[in-house]
């Protein structure tokens, strides 16, 4: 999860958000050598009163800065398509987990089992336990099995909202009518914070996301524990 002061991106957890992260250090650097270039460029014709009048007029350097800016936006489409074809992909999932927004409050239903669903609210501050997190903590985590591929489906029952957990590199929208789907795959264990990520009404900011990501063992055992 984020701390304070925190700068970068939070720790991947799954192998999209590792793509995305380096994606986002590509693209970080072309925009730093971009502005690099510029602010040597501005500086110069600051600092200088000499001018090449040849190469002011110029063809090859008109075709020089027509061409290279559609080189740069190549190098950064085609990564950024090969990410978006990989988030959409679906590959055989194990577990299909139906995620339903409300006002305020997301409920969980594991579709795989006949009697497994439960209402996650956050925990009020005064019943927080010591080590909890405020905002964050909720009554009944979503328990998940690590290093497995999980659909979620996502949707809403009254207005728009978004299931977002950064570490996992997920963002869906939970639009009322419609079904969304996700993929998320964990590759450690542990409980993974996010929030709803899409404005929703005067208690938004109320809607936290926990994910317990657990051996496949334990996930068994808790599932036989709810059922």
């Amino acid at each position: 999860m984020a701390y304070s002061s925190q700068l970068g991106l939070q720790d991947a957890t799954s192998p999209i958000m590792e793509e995305l992260m380096n994606f986002h250090d590509h693209t970080l650097m072309i925009v730093f050598l971009i502005s690099s270039l510029v602010l040597y460029i501005i500086s110069s014709m600051l600092t200088t009163k000499m001018t090449h009048t040849n190469t002011m007029d110029a063809q090859e350097v008109e075709t020089i800065w027509t061409i290279l800016p559609a080189v740069i936006l190549v190098m950064i489409a085609l990564p950024s398509l090969r990410i978006l074809y990989m988030m959409d992909e679906i590959n055989n999932p194990v577990l299909t987990v139906k995620t339903m927004g409300h006002q305020w409050y997301w409920s969980y239903e594991y579709t795989d089992y006949e009697d497994l669903n439960f209402d996650s609210y956050m925990t009020p501050t005064n019943e927080l336990k010591p080590g909890e997190l405020r905002l964050l903590e909720v009554d009944n985590r979503v328990v998940l099995p690590m290093e497995l591929p999980i659909r979620m489906l996502i949707s809403s029952e009254d207005v728009l909202h978004s299931w977002a957990v950064p570490s996992l590199g997920l963002k869906t929208d939970a639009i009322p009518g419609r079904l969304n789907q996700a993929t998320l795959s964990s590759n450690r264990p542990g409980l993974f914070y996010g929030q709803c990520s899409e404005i929703c009404g005067s208690n938004h900011s109320f809607m936290p996301i926990v994910l317990e990501m657990v051996p496949l063992k334990h996930f068994e055992s808790w599932s036989t524990s709810m059922t």
